[in-house]
């Protein structure tokens, strides 16, 4: 399911991990794969379900009163996506998580994963160092907002997410940016042309 290459890096980070700790969550994960724009959960849903990305990518968005998709967040290979309404506040999802790639999916049940992890001390630790990557990315992202222009927003996610750059349509980039792709095509050429002038 996951390789081995990948396997061994997180056994490099989780010091006394073995493959036997592993085990439980594999016997209760299946995966799933979905193509593009299929849902993996859609807004009002209550799955209280947890997925690892094995491959593509899946974006989070709402829909608002004038009817356009405001793209909050993506998550592509080697990461974690859940609707964090239902499994933080047990309300419905207020947002829809969809794929933009082909994406296969290891799903788990989130209340079976957590007695799993209550269970076995070693992954508690794994969860501590998710919990922690994620609210590092919640910090970061604020930081941006409040802290960086437009412009220096974009060039930082370029640098951060090169690989995921090519993958994205323009107009998801500009709304995870909090600009429109008009303004998001003007810093482009913005910053084509200071490099000419270099």
């Amino acid at each position: 399911m996951i390789d081995l290459e990948k396997l061994n890096h997180y056994f490099g980070i989780f010091k006394g991990l073995e493959l036997q700790d592993l085990k439980e969550v594999f016997a209760n994960t299946s995966l799933k794969k979905l193509d593009i724009s299929e849902y993996f959960i859609k807004e009002g849903e209550q799955k209280r379900q947890l997925a690892y990305i094995r491959k593509g990518l899946i974006r989070c968005f709402m829909v608002n009163e004038k009817g356009d998709e405001i793209t909050t967040l993506v998550r592509w290979e080697d990461q974690f996506i859940t609707s964090y309404d239902v499994i933080l506040y047990n309300r419905p999802a207020r947002f829809y998580y969809q794929a933009i790639e082909k994406t296969e999916l290891l799903v788990i049940d989130y209340d079976v994963a957590q007695r799993i992890l209550e269970k076995n001390p070693k992954l508690e630790q794994g969860r501590r160092h998710f919990l922690l990557n994620i609210l590092q990315e919640v910090f970061e992202r604020i930081e941006s907002f409040t802290l960086y222009s437009p412009e220096e927003r974009y060039i930082e996610f370029v640098k951060a997410k090169p690989n995921i750059v090519n993958r994205l349509p323009d107009k998801y980039i500009a709304t995870i940016l909090g600009m429109t792709p008009v303004s998001l095509s003007r810093i482009r050429k913005r910053i084509a042309t200071k490099a000419q002038k270099k």
